[in-house]
Formats: structure tokens, C-alpha cells, sequence
């Protein structure tokens, strides 16, 4: 046996994922330990103040990084998930801190996406919405068209400039008071593949703990705020996740 932990139909969970469980696919996960990230610095990519200083640099990496997601496919680990979704229904609420729509394809619902998706782009001006692979296409045939327009592409309506959907340093991560509510409701606090480093993300799992959730960790190395999860288990989230699963919802 695992776990000691047993899930009730009633118990409502609520998962946070991070960079860990999209390294076990073959993503990169934020930072190398030179503190790159595909040899660019956090402030040359991943920062408003670094879009509005050099635009076409920050959608050349996310470009790239975008048609390298493509290929990248969903491991155990995410199959783990939806299972226990298929158990626990409308009480699992899956919070993650990662950008690759994994999850998604996985077949997971319900999902808050804290840091934005690398699918969606919007204008920063109007807010308005456009997929990022149609914003890649139409930049695909201005090229072939030796297209005048800047590059990174002007919004049509208000003439702002459309950037990633993606929680930059620097900036709030969506849907806050959401999760606020569904942790102080939840009876359980899974987190999934990350380090504690990174906030306000960590500070989840102490606010689950403060409310009075059981918490439990899964990850390859222990995460800096440990002390807070009442039981953990050590190792790749695909390989352990799958048992653990089975064991939860037996």
C-alpha cells in the first residue's frame, strides 16, 4: 500500500499542478539551473516591460515554444487525473500553473488555468481574443506575402498590440478569488509536480492547511514548503500517480 488516504465520492479536491507533471511529457520546465529558459533571461521574455521593449523577441520565443507543444503529448500522470476526476465528478477542481493545455488533452474539465494558456493571445489594449494559432498562420502567409505590417500584429479595431495569455512576472495571476473559494470548500489539497518556489501558487497549499484540508504532495524532489502536506510521496508523478489513483478510489 501507498497512501493511507481514502476518497469519499464526497470529498472535494482540489489539484495543483506545476511544472513538474509537463516535464514528465518532454516540456522544459521554467528555468534550467543556469536560470535560462532556452537561453533567454526570465527578463527578456517573460515580463510586460520586456514585450514593450522588444516585442517580435518575446513572440519569436513564445512562436517557438508554441509549435513545440504541438508535438508534446499527455503522460500517466495526467491520465491519473482525469480518473480521479471520473470519481469525484464536480468536487475535483484542477488549478494548474502550466501553460501547455495538457491537461486538456487529457480529457480533464473544470480546470483553472492561473498562469493563462500558450493557446490564447489577446490585445492589450481592447482585450479582445484570438487564438494563438490563428495569429501564427496569419503570420505565417504575411511572411510568404512580404507583409508590411509589424509582425507581432496589430489589433484591427483599437491598433493595440496582441501578446500571449500568459501570466508574466510582474503580473496577477487569474481567476485568484475563484480559487480563493474552492480551496476554503475543499475537504482535500493534491499538489502535484512543484517545487514551492513559486508564488502566490505556493501559498496555495498553506491556505488549504490553514482551512483544514488533508494535504498530500506528489513530486520528484521535496518542495520547499513540505511541512505543510500532511502526507507525500517522492518520485515521478506518472509513475506514482497512476498507483495512487487506484489505491484513493478503491
Amino acid at each position: 500500500m501507498l497512501t493511507k488516504t481514502k476518497f469519499t465520492k464526497n470529498d472535494k479536491l482540489v489539484i495543483l499542478t506545476g511544472a513538474g507533471i509537463s516535464a514528465e511529457s518532454g516540456v522544459k520546465t521554467f528555468r534550467d539551473s543556469d536560470g535560462l529558459w532556452e537561453n533567454h533571461s526570465v527578463d527578456e521574455v517573460a515580463t510586460p516591460e520586456a514585450f514593450n521593449r522588444n516585442p517580435r523577441l518575446v513572440w519569436d520565443f513564445y512562436t517557438a515554444r508554441f509549435k513545440q507543444l504541438q508535438n508534446v503529448k499527455p503522460n500517466p500522470a495526467h491520465f491519473a487525473i482525469k480518473k480521479l476526476q471520473d470519481f469525484l465528478g464536480e468536487n475535483l477542481t484542477l488549478i494548474t500553473q502550466n501553460i501547455d493545455g495538457l491537461h486538456q488533452a487529457a480529457g480533464n474539465t473544470n480546470i483553472i488555468e492561473m498562469h493563462g494558456s500558450i493557446a490564447d493571445s489577446y490585445c492589450n489594449k481592447c482585450r479582445r481574443r484570438i487564438t494563438t494559432v490563428e495569429l501564427i498562420t496569419n503570420l505565417d502567409q504575411g511572411q510568404s506575402n512580404k507583409c508590411t505590417q509589424p509582425w507581432w500584429f496589430s489589433c484591427e479595431k483599437c491598433k493595440g498590440q496582441f501578446r500571449p495569455n500568459i501570466v508574466w512576472f510582474g503580473e496577477i495571476p487569474h481567476h485568484l478569488d475563484k480559487i480563493t473559494r474552492r480551496i476554503q470548500q475543499c475537504t482535500k489539497f493534491l499538489v502535484i509536480g512543484t517545487s514551492g518556489t513559486v508564488y502566490p501558487a505556493a501559498q496555495l497549499l498553506v491556505l488549504a492547511k490553514r482551512f483544514g484540508a488533508d494535504t498530500i504532495g506528489v513530486n520528484l524532489d521535496r518542495p520547499e514548503n513540505v511541512s505543510y502536506i500532511d502526507e507525500f510521496h517522492q518520485g515521478k508523478s506518472g509513475k506514482l500517480l497512476p498507483f495512487l489513483v487506484a489505491e484513493w478510489t478503491s
